[in-house]
């Protein structure tokens, strides 16, 4: 990583000139071309939500959560309801505009202005949702806010054994920083987490490639992509840096 060596020889991290903490995201919604991100509301999206997920017969989406599946409605409304004025977690709906159905949620968590680092989680997306242009508008809309907001760092996490969500993250343009083995027993099993994050210094070229992806013009009149996002983020992408070494022997 880039450094600086302090008058006693040692490497000290660049300075942060003009540092200013980031305002915390707020609860409205922010519109897109093909979604729309909503503050979480039950009495509007629980059960547009629940009739999404009851898709995934075999409760396939909820295997890497620590939650769920949901056998019946009231059990998910139990569930959803405390988060809906959480401020951290802060959770919304995605509303595919194509439909004008709640498909899917986010949230931001583990919001820490004092750093400027915030982490996009409690990704459920239901078969309506998966693999749809929504579902990518709805992550460049959440990372756009959050670097709009002020914040350095974006991160993403996920059980390491999650390879769908490992391509995802990297497919969105964020880059691997490596696994923490036995970070936490969820569901009574194991999990290892791979982390993945993005900077503001890379946003400008990200925002670009995410542009570039979701303009009509990169569809054909099939929905076909022309270019992938994967082909836009993949240059962008970064592995970890060598750090600086102190003297020998330290």
């Amino acid at each position: 990583m880039p450094c600086q060596s302090n008058s006693l020889g040692q490497p000290v991290g660049l300075p942060v000139p003009n540092w200013s903490l980031p305002r915390l995201p707020v609860r409205e919604s922010v519109e897109g071309r093909y979604c729309r991100l909503e503050p979480l509301d039950p009495l509007r999206h629980a059960q547009e939500l629940f009739q999404a997920n009851s898709l995934d017969k075999d409760g396939r989406n909820w295997t890497y959560l620590p939650y769920g599946p949901f056998s019946t409605f009231d059990e998910y409304l139990g569930w959803l309801s405390p988060y809906a004025l959480s401020l951290d977690p802060q959770f919304f709906a995605i509303i595919d505009l194509k439909f004008g159905l709640a498909v899917g949620v986010c949230s931001y968590l583990r919001i820490d202005p004092r750093h400027g680092s915030i982490e996009v989680g409690h990704l459920q997306f239901s078969p309506l949702l998966q693999g749809t242009t929504a579902a990518t508008e709805a992550m460049y809309l959440m990372m756009k806010q959050a670097f709009g907001l002020g914040y350095r760092r974006y991160e993403w996490k996920c059980n390491a054994l999650n390879a769908p969500s490992r391509r995802a993250a990297q497919r969105l343009g964020l880059s691997p920083e490596g696994i923490f083995r036995q970070a936490a027993v969820v569901k009574g099993r194991n999990r290892d987490t791979a982390w993945f994050a993005a900077i503001d210094e890379e946003w400008p070229a990200l925002e670009q490639a995410f542009q570039t992806w979701l303009a009509p013009e990169n569809f054909t009149q099939n929905s076909q992509q022309q270019q992938s996002l994967s082909e836009l983020t993949r240059p962008l992408l970064h592995l970890p840096a060598p750090i600086c070494l102190s003297s020998p022997g330290l």
